[in-house]
């Protein structure tokens, strides 16, 4: 690895070094081509293979305002596994305070994104339960009261 006029770099002299133990002969994969030689040319290769590599979607790679368009379209598959109003209001709350975030510093193209009204999400989320709910009888509200457990010892 000397040039032309004999020299060899600090680097040259490592590698040849590292060579001649023998570093680079047990490396996985010797011998074997290198993956993804026989595809078409693709300038958005290393893209490609780290969302792979990591297991992430492209959807990460949106700007920001097309991420919040997407979460405000799946709000309702996402709020109907919630249990109570609370946790709908918190996810709600959450969403909104990301959108008015970036309506405050937009970045990326203009898509347009308003925050959502928590009570239209709230009155489809108990729709939607109302819906799902069998009717099992009575509800607790209605119900009789139970007795007081002190009241059973008493006489009279």
């Amino acid at each position: 690895m000397t040039s032309e006029h004999g020299f060899e770099s600090a680097i040259d002299r490592q590698i040849r070094l590292a060579q001649e133990r023998g570093a680079f002969d047990d490396l996985p994969g010797k011998g074997k081509p290198l993956p993804g030689l026989d595809r078409p040319y693709d300038e958005d290769w290393w893209v490609r293979g780290w969302l792979e590599r990591e297991g992430v979607t492209a959807e990460a790679l949106l700007p920001t305002s097309i991420l919040l368009r997407r979460e405000v379209e799946r709000l309702p598959q996402t709020v109907r596994r919630l249990r109570s109003e609370v946790e709908v209001r918190d996810v709600v709350g959450q969403l909104n305070r990301r959108i008015a975030d970036h309506i405050r510093f937009p970045s990326g193209p203009r898509v347009p994104v308003a925050p959502v009204k928590v009570d239209e999400v709230l009155t489809r989320w108990r729709a939607q339960r109302a819906a799902d709910q069998p009717d099992t009888g009575p509800s607790p509200a209605t119900a009789p009261p139970a007795r007081a457990w002190w009241r059973r010892f008493r006489r009279g």
